[in-house]
């Protein structure tokens, strides 16, 4: 018995909270959300295990298990899920919405300054940095959850076959996604050990007793009917939406193209912001020509150091496919329409998964199958943010690059002399300070962005 148990025995249970009780904190855990998922959900085991005590270690893990295996951001979702636990629908509208708004409002204002005054030499610099700032961060992400994931050959190999698919023969992202969950479900389902689940994200040993135990129950439970209910109401709430735009403006207006692409992305993004963010930028920039290569670089920073989640920056890309294709709209009233639709179609689907799957979510819990779908999907994810820190570096570091086509290959292939020396001095500044020196995102960003400023300045880019 460990010198920690007698003491949370000893101690009261928190009181019962209502939801206006809960809103403050909903709010404190979304303005302090930086970092990305792993950061984000750090903050709510702090606040919502430790602090509070109002779930227990074991349901945080089981509710985060099960956001893993959704697509969308799954730090949103897991609030989204805490928030239905303990207070219903209502309660995970609170956490969930709270979630992403300040980080609409920051990457809405920026997208203002960045269209406005994007191209004035203290603004460009800034964004200058930011690319070799995220670029670093990527490859950090790569470390870390290559880490995680990848537990022997099998799941090396998954890695390095999805990094392949994606950068040598240009196979698409949902297809590599749906083959490597296809190879995990199978494998899991046969007993073999390489696709038996790890850890998953640590998390302290809490101190209980708590306002919701292992054993407590949801507010809220459903029956068949209630969900086919919700999964109705909330599909329509998400597609009524899409379909409106498609019959009014037809398939071929922006605002449709903004809102079919976006709900099928909301289907596919498993593995978070970073892995869903190579399927964007391929479809953003080589298939609409929404946006530039650097641009998609650009709009990352904004949501590296805003509140909310990574994938937030899908709302800069609605931004300017809008802005930049207003029809009888004015561009910035057009753009702040495709960003605040981007969000919409972005995160509605959230809910419904929330909604739907979390009254029935004990019965996942043990399933061989799926855990390891799960594992072999986060291998892969390895592989397709590999891909995507190898895309961001060929267009930041070179300001050119050709495509190379060779019977089946297709890649891109960086022109030498393009070679930006200030991008390639900050990018490796920037890979020190998080690689040796353990320096933390937000500081690097900073710096980044400060010496692009001043490079700008000096009249050096």
């Amino acid at each position: 018995m460990t010198t920690t148990e007698p003491a949370a025995r000893d101690r009261a249970a928190p009181a019962p909270v209502t939801l206006a009780e809960a809103l403050p904190v909903w709010a404190r855990i979304a303005a302090l959300s930086f970092g990305g998922p792993a950061g984000q959900i750090a903050v709510m085991h702090r606040v919502l295990v430790d602090e509070k005590r109002w779930i227990s270690e074991n349901r945080f893990l089981h509710a985060l298990n099960f956001c893993t295996l959704l697509p969308g951001p799954e730090a949103q979702q897991l609030a989204t899920y805490v928030g239905w636990l303990m207070h219903g629908t209502r309660g995970g509208l609170l956490a969930g919405g709270l979630f992403v708004l300040p980080g609409l409002l920051a990457i809405m204002g920026l997208s203002w300054i960045y269209v406005l005054y994007g191209e004035a030499g203290p603004v460009a610099g800034l964004f200058f940095g930011l690319k070799a700032a995220v670029l670093a961060i990527v490859l950090e992400a790569v470390q870390r959850i290559g880490r995680r994931a990848l537990r022997g050959p099998a799941m090396t190999g998954l890695a390095a076959a999805a990094f392949a698919a994606l950068f040598l023969f240009d196979v698409p992202f949902p297809l590599v996604v749906v083959a490597a969950g296809l190879v995990g479900f199978l494998g899991g389902r046969a007993g073999h050990p390489a696709f038996r689940p790890g850890g998953g994200h640590a998390a302290g040993a809490g101190g209980g007793p708590y306002l919701f135990g292992d054993d407590a129950g949801p507010r809220e439970r459903a029956s068949w009917r209630d969900t086919l209910v919700t999964l109705a109401v909330w599909a329509g709430v998400w597609l009524v939406p899409v379909a409106a735009l498609l019959l009014v403006l037809g398939p071929d207006d922006v605002f449709s193209r903004i809102a079919v692409f976006f709900s099928k992305m909301a289907m596919v993004t498993f593995g978070g912001a970073y892995a869903a963010l190579a399927y964007v930028a391929q479809a953003a920039v080589e298939q609409y020509g929404w946006m530039k290569p650097g641009e998609m670089l650009d709009g990352l920073g904004m949501a590296e150091t805003t509140p909310g989640p990574l994938i937030m920056v899908t709302q800069f890309v609605g931004f300017l496919a809008a802005y930049r294709a207003p029809g009888a709209l004015s561009p910035l009233a057009a753009g702040t329409l495709g960003g605040l639709l981007t969000t919409w179609v972005t995160f509605a689907p959230c809910f419904l998964w929330i909604f739907v799957g979390a009254p029935f979510v004990e019965r996942l819990r043990g399933n061989a199958a799926l855990a390891g779908a799960l594992s072999a999907i986060t291998a892969a994810v390895v592989g397709v943010i590999l891909n995507l820190a190898v895309w961001f570096s060929l267009h930041t570091l070179f300001r050119a690059v050709r495509p190379v086509a060779f019977g089946p290959l297709r890649l891109d292939v960086p022109v030498p002399a393009s070679l930006d020396p200030y991008a390639l001095a900050l990018a490796l500044a920037a890979v020190v300070a998080i690689f040796r020196f353990r320096a933390g995102m937000i500081p690097v960003l900073g710096a980044c962005a400060a010496a692009g400023v001043g490079l700008r300045l000096a009249g050096l880019i």
